[in-house]
């Protein structure tokens, strides 16, 4: 299964100079807990609702920008990487999401929501059936019917 089957198309990015409050209201209102951060040059960043501060975060938020508060290196994987790849990625490093690029393109955003969504349904992969065989063979030690030969 690939990156591309699971992950969310719909990201909803934030520049850097926009405030830290707004920001986490705009991932409060919408129900989201990571935001793609991205300039004039592409993605600089990615801020989750941990990185304000979540529902007690007022203080940490307030007089900051979201290019005070985001993970600037963020992690990339392409759209046709593995769902394992990513996840080792995301175990790896610690981190709550990967920012899905084909080339310079942002196409998407995998969470650790997404992979324990896919967890939940379960992989829709066919199980491949196993030929029975039928195993005849003669024991040497007992006498059979019709042997005949040296063992």
């Amino acid at each position: 299964m690939r990156v591309q089957d699971v992950m969310t198309t719909a990201v909803h990015t934030v520049a850097p100079g926009t405030a830290a409050g707004e920001a986490w209201e705009h991932m409060r209102a919408s129900g989201f807990h990571h935001l793609v951060v991205q300039d004039e040059s592409g993605v600089v960043g990615v801020i989750s609702d941990r990185d304000t501060g979540g529902r007690r975060g007022a203080a940490l938020r307030a007089n900051r920008t979201v290019a005070d508060l985001m993970t600037p290196r963020v992690k990339t994987v392409a759209p046709t990487d593995t769902i394992r790849k990513a996840a080792n990625i995301m175990r790896g490093r610690s981190i709550g999401c990967l920012v899905v690029v084909n080339g310079e393109h942002v196409v998407g955003i995998i969470t650790t929501a997404d992979l324990l969504g896919l967890l939940g349904r379960g992989t829709e992969r066919a199980v491949a059936t196993t030929k029975r065989w039928t195993l005849r063979h003669r024991v040497p030690h007992r006498p059979q019917s019709g042997a005949t030969g040296v063992w």
